[in-house]
């Protein structure tokens, strides 16, 4: 078994070969990765050098500060190994969501006094803007973006000091969330569906985008968010649920959780009714049985007929995510990286990524009892 795991290995990582014009750096993000996957408990420059049996970190430092690779190609290189393994048309989602990497001072790329997830406050941090693919099969991390705030892009010394290209402009959150999606658009990546938390939900131009390009979407908005009900009037989503009867909430789970099935009580009602013929919107509500004043909300969009049972599973696929996140924190030492430079923040975090994408493509494997899941793959 040991064997054909590592056999898969090589076989994922040479799949990277491409990316790297110079065997030295070839065979260094092979000791990279295989350190990220390793048992160390901080995966940093020095332990996974000592990791590789390096004397010191200067190998690890020059793939990440100075060797020439394609860290994008990586990604794509790794995006299509997660979907042909873990693809499905349908039932796949993309979700996207943001994590942020507490830092102190002021020189690494992008950090600043901001809103942390992470920390659930305002810290000196870095925010990445994250892009999971889900499915039945699996789920995995496959897109990243670091979003740089208004005081970094408006400082072009600063950035500079840092790394960052001139041709590199402020983006919102939101804007790197669609980018990601996009990219993955241009790439067939299959999928039936994107959802993500309020933070992107609110957007209502990122929701008329996927409207437009007949992107079936459920994310999640705040209880004073506006939608034009099937009486033609605006109404804020809270009020519109709560005119629902008692019979209108069915109980249903919205996936496995580290518990069990996570059972809550849904709702559903058609808004928006002037609409083209074969696309639908709806407005969806989860309620916490524990609770009944823990409601969270959803506007949904498909080009074809839905259920709220769909509805529900694809709401329920937000929080893969936040796995993907505490796996690759946890396993693959996706914030264990000790580096202030803008390529170097990409070239960790994807390498982390692809770590997190080979644990995702084996354990798919263990189901089916392979022993040799990548050479596997179709």
């Amino acid at each position: 078994m040991v064997s054909g795991w590592s056999a898969s290995f090589e076989a994922f990582v040479g799949r990277f070969a491409g990316r790297f014009p110079r065997v030295e750096s070839r065979r260094q993000m092979r000791s990279y990765v295989r350190g990220l996957l390793s048992e160390t408990e901080r995966k940093n420059g020095w332990t996974l050098a000592e990791a590789a049996g390096d004397v010191g970190p200067e190998r690890m430092q020059r793939l990440l500060n100075f060797y020439a690779w394609d860290t994008d190609g990586l990604r794509d290189d790794l995006r299509a190994a997660v979907v042909e393994v873990l693809g499905d048309e349908r039932q796949g989602v993309l979700v996207v969501d943001e994590t942020g990497f507490l830092k102190k001072g002021r020189m690494s790329a992008g950090v600043a006094r901001q809103y942390s997830g992470t920390a659930g406050r305002i810290e000196n941090s870095q925010i990445g803007v994250f892009m999971a693919y889900a499915s039945p099969r699996g789920r995995a991390l496959i897109d990243r973006e670091l979003y740089l705030p208004k005081e970094w892009t408006s400082d072009r010394d600063r950035c500079r000091q840092a790394g960052i290209p001139d041709d590199v402009k402020m983006a919102t959150k939101i804007v790197l969330a669609q980018q990601m999606i996009s990219r993955a658009v241009e790439a067939g990546v299959p999928f039936g569906w994107v959802t993500g938390d309020e933070a992107y939900g609110v957007d209502t131009k990122l929701r008329m985008w996927l409207e437009s390009e007949d992107i079936a979407h459920v994310l999640a908005v705040a209880k004073n968010s506006m939608v034009v009900t099937m009486q033609l009037t605006k109404a804020r989503v809270d009020r519109v649920i709560a005119e629902l009867g008692e019979d209108a909430w069915t109980p249903m789970s919205c996936g496995d959780g580290a518990h069990g099935p996570r059972i809550y009580d849904w709702a559903m009602t058609d808004i928006r009714p002037l609409r083209l013929v074969d696309r639908g919107h709806w407005l969806l509500a989860r309620r916490s049985r524990a609770d009944p004043t823990d409601i969270a909300y959803y506007v949904c969009f498909d080009p074809t007929e839905t259920t709220i049972e769909e509805l529900v599973r694809v709401a329920g696929s937000r929080w893969a995510i936040e796995e993907c996140f505490q796996t690759a924190k946890n396993e693959t030492g996706l914030d264990h990286y000790q580096i202030r430079g803008y390529e170097a923040w990409y070239r960790h975090i994807t390498l982390s990524l692809a770590a997190a994408a080979f644990l995702a493509i084996i354990r798919d494997a263990a189901k089916k009892g392979l022993t040799n899941p990548v050479t596997a793959m179709p």
